[in-house]
C-alpha cells in the first residue's frame, strides 16, 4: 500500500475532562493563485474532502493543537 499525506486544518478544539477532541477537515480556499503554486490548491485538489475527529488524552499533548493551524497526518500502514 502506497503512503500518503493530507493536510489537514484544524476547525476546532472542544476540552473535556482528561481529554481534548480535535476535529481536522482538509485545507481548501475561496480562491488559489492561477499559477497552482499555493500548496493547499495541490492537497485540495487530490484530496478535496476529508473529516478527522482525534480525542486525545494524553497529558504531554493537551492544550499543544491550536484552532486554525494546518498539520500534515501521514497514512502508512501498519503491520
Amino acid at each position: 500500500m502506497p503512503n500518503m499525506r493530507a493536510k489537514m486544518n484544524l476547525a476546532s478544539v472542544t476540552i473535556h475532562a482528561g481529554c481534548e477532541l480535535l476535529k481536522f477537515h482538509a485545507v481548501a480556499a475561496s480562491s488559489y493563485p492561477a499559477d497552482g503554486s499555493d500548496e493547499d490548491n495541490s492537497y485540495a485538489k487530490f484530496s478535496p474532502s476529508a473529516t478527522l475527529d482525534i480525542t486525545i488524552a494524553n497529558p504531554a499533548l493537551i492544550g499543544q493543537f491550536k484552532p486554525g493551524v494546518k498539520y500534515y497526518v501521514d497514512f502508512t500502514e501498519a503491520e
